[in-house]
């Protein structure tokens, strides 16, 4: 399929798309702050970079995007165009998810994965209930967790279309 947009359009495009610093990544940093964490962001001596370091109580938190990386929710959807293409995309960054957190476990890192769904949508939850949610578990002793929306399904066997 022919793309409907100039190359010169398309680049200004996928220029925009942010890969830190995103709306649901300062949401999770303001609710952060506002329980008294305090936090370093984008560690590259970490693996995978986390998109939030709490160095005090060894944990890490990554806020995913549900498309970017394929989280059965109803924000994510497969693109009609391209499945292919897509598919081995969201399947590769999923893979890289797994591989970052594993390592980081391996180093002694808790890590907690935020999705966006958990943040917008009409599935979204509350501010409270996310401020408490994650202060559990950077107060906690659980070696991980994954904070989604309401209508997250919890199955992540792959992107199926």
């Amino acid at each position: 399929m022919v793309d409907s947009l100039s190359p010169e359009q398309r680049s200004l495009n996928m220029s925009r798309v942010r890969g830190k610093d995103t709306a649901p990544e300062i949401a999770v940093r303001r609710i952060l702050h506002a329980d008294g964490l305090r936090f370093r962001l984008h560690r590259r001596d970490l693996p995978g970079r986390p998109d939030i370091v709490l160095p005090r109580h060894r944990a890490a938190v990554q806020v995913h995007g549900c498309f970017w990386h394929g989280h059965s929710c109803p924000l994510f959807r497969l693109p009609g165009t391209r499945t292919e293409f897509w598919r081995s995309k969201i399947d590769a960054n999923r893979h890289r998810d797994c591989r970052a957190t594993e390592a980081l476990r391996a180093l002694e890192w808790r890590v907690v994965v935020v999705w966006e769904c958990a943040l917008r949508g009409s599935g979204r939850l509350n501010p409270a209930d996310l401020s408490e949610r994650l202060r559990a578990f950077v107060l906690g002793r659980a070696s991980g967790c994954e904070v989604a929306g309401r209508f997250a399904t919890s199955d992540r066997a792959g992107v199926a279309a």
